[in-house]
């Protein structure tokens, strides 16, 4: 298999306008005959249906959340980026676009990622003129901050809600089209499989999880935008609910998946407190701009008050490791080096799994009423959570499962390498490489939604005249008996083990051989674990209740047994990749500093796996990757 990104040709910096210049229309009229099925309604999902529903489509919009309010971007803190420069500290289009680049360890595609920073000016734009309260300095400018990864500041903010902000402003445009009846919402509903009829996504099957009712629904294309698979590891920052099942049954149905070993840990999150926790809670990396990350330079002290630690018995590393950054270092370096200074017996807190986050210089400096201003309800969830006041004691963190960077494969026009299907958001792997920076997910998002799809979408939906199918096609019939007998199957198991103890230990396995650190012999363990788990799964899950009805255990297990292979898949992509880059590190290959250390030569392509069957390996599939304005670099934050 041969993959084409379809990237136009010309210079870097007039691709996406040449694109749009040349790209395929239909016409307002004929853009009413097409239904368009959308499976999320996070930033990408809501912005997409909302665009896509003013320019005429018949749109169908599907989430598992009771209201397109709780989808998981409402949980974003600290920021949205684009390059405004209203600082005028140097940021420039060009600026974000090496940043992304480098941050993703120059493992991204790079026309992607111009564009991604082409739009970031528009997309504040947009949300501005929908109302989201965006912070501003006295002149009446929207204000910025730094976040980790830039030199310069970047990122706009709404106190520390802004993934709050943002998706009540998509979901306000949302809202007008649903009110109009151009976008048609189904709300608890959660996709449980693929359509494709003759090499092309026409539909989706769907389990109503009220009523357990399980019904499939044609369109013209199909645009996934549900997100991340993080809580493959159990413990993440990620809502119960984010899963990966309707990427990996596309996968299943034929889509590859691209770079699922890229996973962003995340270096400011609360740390664990007990065997008894579901999820883990962010503290925006936003923090990084005020508070000063360090921990006792002495073993013997970390028992201590930090009160009680005087300032010459203090490490603060990142200042020391990284000086042009220090505190705002990309966040793949920053929870590495969290990870070495516990692992050293300098880590703070039970079991020595943190690190301190101090404010005590910024209020000194600023005042207590300029971080509340910035920070007050994160420093009020903190207090909620742990029972400590950040204002007089330092925060103590730690790194968590974040963000992934990988997905389902996508060309530019963000469609997969099954004609019709589209991936929006975190669900695809094309805009972060091997790291995200900081504020760049919901810049993505909206990217997509707002922007992107609705420019690229016509170049396949040009092609459909006439090709329009219905749900009484045997496709649909086939994927919908598909379901039901994996549904019956789970309930009919009658084994002894819950489903959270089957999600706990393999999240324990993925967090421990394919974490923040991998090596081969760890990854050829997890490869031999895997599958013994997913085999006692299958044979000694206890599911309570029936098929009918409200069941969040039926729910779980569904989502877990995607997960018990997806988990592999994800080893798998690691252990062939023989090099470090951004999230992705290998023990073996690291330079003598302890940096990443990749490898060009052998490993400068995006991994797609395509899928042969059950218990069968996938097959590799390389689209190297191009640069024509970066110069490939040792990645230096020094």
């Amino acid at each position: 298999m041969t993959l084409d990104a379809n990237i136009p040709a010309g210079p870097l910096d007039k691709k996406w306008t040449s694109f749009k210049n040349t790209a395929k229309l239909v016409n307002p009229a004929n853009k009413r005959k097409f239904d368009i099925i959308i499976v999320g309604s996070g930033l990408a999902g809501a912005a997409s249906a909302a665009t896509l529903a003013e320019q005429g489509y018949k749109v169908k919009c599907f989430c598992y959340q009771d209201s397109p309010r709780r989808a998981h971007s409402i949980a974003a803190q600290g920021g949205i980026n684009a390059a405004k420069n209203y600082q005028n500290d140097g940021d420039s289009v060009y600026r974000l676009f090496y940043d992304t680049i480098k941050g993703g360890d120059f493992r991204a595609r790079e026309a992607n990622v111009h564009r991604l920073a082409e739009i970031s000016n528009q997309i504040i734009d947009q949300c501005v003129a929908q109302g989201v309260p965006f912070a501003r300095e006295y002149g009446g400018l929207l204000d910025n901050r730094s976040f980790g990864g830039a030199q310069v500041s970047r990122t706009f903010y709404a106190r520390g809600q802004t993934g709050q902000q943002l998706l009540l402003g998509t979901y306000s445009a949302l809202s007008h089209q649903i009110a109009l009846g151009n976008v048609e919402m189904f709300s608890k509903a959660e996709m449980m499989d693929l359509v494709v009829v003759d090499g092309h996504a026409k539909g989706i099957v769907v389990r109503d999880m009220t009523t357990g009712e399980i019904t499939s629904h044609a369109g013209d294309a199909v645009l996934l935008c549900t997100g991340g698979y993080g809580n493959v590891f159990y413990l993440s920052t990620n809502a119960r609910g984010c899963n990966v099942t309707a990427t990996y049954r596309a996968y299943k149905r034929g889509a590859l998946f691209a770079n699922p070993c890229y996973t962003q840990i995340h270096p400011t999150c609360i740390p664990v407190s007990g065997e008894y926790q579901s999820k883990l809670t962010l503290m925006s990396e936003s923090l990084r701009n005020d508070g000063r990350v360090w921990v006792p330079k002495r073993k013997e002290d970390c028992a201590k008050e930090p009160k009680d630690i005087p300032e010459d018995a203090r490490d603060y590393y990142l200042e020391r490791k990284y000086p042009s950054y220090g505190n705002l270092a990309p966040r793949d370096i920053s929870s590495r080096s969290a990870k070495e200074v516990c692992d050293d017996g300098r880590g703070v807190g039970p079991g020595g799994l943190g690190v301190y986050l101090d404010f005590a210089d910024a209020i000194k400096r600023l005042g207590k009423h300029v971080i509340e201003e910035r920070y007050g309800n994160l420093f009020e969830m903190y207090h909620n959570i742990t029972g400590e006041d950040a204002y007089e004691r330092p925060m103590r963190i730690y790194p968590a499962v974040h963000y992934t960077m990988g997905g389902l494969w996508v060309d530019y026009n963000l469609m997969s390498n099954i004609p019709g299907l589209h991936v929006l958001g975190e669900a695809n792997f094309s805009d972060h490489g091997a790291n995200r920076l900081g504020a760049s997910a919901l810049m993505q998002g909206l990217a997509d939604g707002y922007f992107v799809l609705p420019n690229t979408l016509g170049t396949y939906m040009a092609s459909q005249f006439g090709k329009k199918v219905d749900a009484s096609a045997p496709a649909f019939k086939e994927a919908v008996d598909s379901v039901k007998a994996r549904v019956q199957k789970l309930i009919s198991i009658k084994g002894t083990r819950s489903v959270d103890s089957f999600h706990r230990e393999l999240g324990k396995i993925m967090w421990d051989k394919c974490g923040m650190a991998r090596d081969k012999k760890g990854l050829e363990e997890a490869l031999r674990k895997i599958p013994k788990l997913r085999e006692e799964f299958w044979t000694n899950l206890k599911l309570l209740g029936s098929a009918d009805g409200i069941n969040m255990e039926l729910e779980r297990a569904g989502r877990v047994a995607d997960f018990l292979e997806f988990g592999e898949l994800m080893c798998l992509d690691a252990l062939n990749r023989n090099e470090s880059c951004g999230g992705h590190f290998r023990t073996e290959y690291q330079t003598p500093e302890g940096e990443a250390l990749r490898d060009d030569e052998n490993f400068d392509y995006v991994a797609a796996w395509k899928y042969e069957g059950d218990n069968t390996a996938p097959t590799l599939v390389k689209e190297p990757l191009v640069y024509e304005e970066v110069k490939l670099a040792t990645r230096s934050y020094k």
